[in-house]
């Protein structure tokens, strides 16, 4: 299964997780210290819906922000 829009073809980014350890600062600790950063992905918010594809519906993955802005027509 894809994790990629069909209207823009947003995909998954690289990206970084980072551990931390430490009190912050606003709390009365001497600060938040990073002690590690291990690598991930970030994927879109991608969900199945019924589109009207020219005049035939089809089933097909797009993301929420396509789907807010009124890229597609719905079934």
């Amino acid at each position: 299964m894809s994790k990629i829009c069909s209207v823009c073809q947003k995909g998954s980014i690289p990206g970084i997780k980072y551990k931390r350890r430490g009190q912050i600062k606003r709390t009365g600790g001497a600060g938040s210290k990073i002690i590690g950063k291990t690598l991930r992905r970030f994927y879109p918010n991608i969900k199945r819906v019924k589109v009207n594809l020219q005049g035939t519906i089809r089933r097909v993955r797009v993301c929420t922000s396509c789907i807010q802005a009124g890229k597609i027509v719905k079934a």
